[in-house]
């Protein structure tokens, strides 16, 4: 199975079974060129067979028909690596593919390396990323997304709001963690292959509970403690970075801190006008004018470019104030932080975002608005348990109805073989 005839035809379903992820890798020149220095081709067709949600070894070396004790070799060297993920439960060890973000372009470069040719591949994967719409708007579709902003808590002193639920605050995600890691931001460290990168700080990324174990295990990061992690996440602030987490209510596995320059996530809605690529926070920025000075300060803070000063004449006089921009303000909190007169508030939003509770219910329903539904279930119909088809279920009645039928479609040929023989008691 691990040896193939032909490479390239290792390259090309490795690249297919990627953009079968409910983000999406759109083939290009460009992408397959990372993917021959990732992945040796031995590697690749491994890879390709491996399922997106974590799958046991014993599992595994059934499917690919592999020796259990080769094939845990070669998928300890591709985690190692950040090509595949590796999970450990009890005694017991589970391997899945990770998607190209949140996934190996973050683990490639949360750590400097020789083992890679990061030069080259920063050079690539910002071609991949920026030089066209396709992969920002594979990864980006859809209302559910990867990442979401977190307020400065700091910011909501000054005004009037509802209770900030502990999810929403990165203090206490961070103080409720079972393991921390620091690493590089990858963002950054790429920038700086590439001559891009701004001032501020590369030690900002933070995994957290499981995320943190498994960063910890492929040495892209090192172990640090709740208050180390506090601590970075004050002067990340007093840098003004943004806090974009993991989307998810439970056992989030990330907190980044995102500058406009380089961040990924910013950048894809920056230059391909994908406002919601980061879900916001459930505050919104609000300038009282009886305090704005006009001194533009949050004009250049704000990570978005989502405030403008605007100059218009009262009573024979030049006044200036801070308007924001209401598509494409995060609720991040960075602007409040500069504003020295009072005149940033924020205010509950007049709809609460909705944040998905765990990282399954976060790909359910990725996957059921970028219909890839059927891609998800029937990448491991063997694990489906009739537990996790009910929260599947679940998800797709509380949906609206387009999306509904978009999911089921493509599973109504094959419910019944595959489905009814996938589905086991549990």
């Amino acid at each position: 199975m691990a040896h193939t005839h032909n490479p390239e035809n290792s390259y090309e379903r490795l690249q297919q079974r990627l953009d079968r992820n409910v983000t999406g890798a759109p083939d290009s020149p460009v992408f397959m060129k990372i993917l021959r220095l990732l992945y040796s081709p031995q590697e690749a067709e491994i890879a390709r067979q491996l399922p997106s949600m974590p799958a046991s070894l014993d599992r595994l070396a059934r499917k690919l028909a592999m020796l259990a004790h080769e094939l845990e070799g070669h998928l300890n060297r591709m985690a190692q690596r950040g090509v595949v993920l590796d999970l450990s439960r009890g005694d017991k060890r589970y391997y899945a593919l990770p998607p190209v973000v949140i996934g190996f372009f973050e683990y490639t470069f949360m750590r400097t390396r020789d083992d890679m040719p990061l030069a080259e591949l920063a050079r690539l994967f910002d071609q991949y990323m920026t030089e066209d719409d396709r992969f920002v708007r594979s990864v980006f579709q859809g209302e559910t997304q990867v990442g979401r902003a977190l307020i400065h808590e700091e910011a909501l002193i000054k005004g009037d709001f509802t209770e900030i639920l502990d999810w929403e605050k990165a203090t206490s995600l961070i103080k409720t963690a079972s393991s921390l890691s620091v690493s590089l931001c990858s963002c950054r460290h790429k920038a700086s292959h590439l001559d891009k990168a701004c001032g501020r700080p590369l030690e900002t990324c933070l995994s957290l509970n499981r995320g943190a174990e498994t960063i910890l295990r492929m040495g892209a990061g090192r172990r640090i403690t709740s208050a180390e992690a506090l601590s970075i996440l004050e002067n990340a602030k007093a840098q003004g970075l943004a806090q974009v987490a993991d989307n998810v209510q439970r056992r989030p596995t990330y907190i980044c801190n995102c500058c406009g320059c380089c961040c990924g996530m910013i950048q894809a809605i920056k230059l391909f006008d994908l406002p919601h690529a980061i879900v916001t926070s459930n505050w919104i920025m609000e300038v009282d004018r009886a305090k704005c000075k006009g001194c533009g300060k949050c004009v250049q803070a704000c990570p978005l470019g989502a405030i403008e000063l605007v100059v218009e004449n009262v009573d024979g006089k030049k006044r200036g104030w801070a308007v924001r921009d209401e598509k494409l303000c995060l609720g991040c909190g960075v602007c409040s932080s500069v504003c020295v007169n009072g005149g940033v508030t924020f205010k509950p939003r007049p709809q609460r975002v909705h944040t998905p509770r765990t990282i399954y219910d976060q790909m359910v329903a990725m996957a059921l608005e970028r219909g890839k539904l059927a891609d998800l279930i029937f990448a491991d119909p063997e694990k489906l348990s009739a537990r996790a088809l009910k929260r599947i279920l679940h998800i797709v009645e509380k949906s609206p109805p387009f999306q509904a039928a978009m999911a089921v479609a493509p599973l109504r040929s094959a419910f019944m073989e595959r489905i009814v023989r996938g589905v086991k008691p549990g």
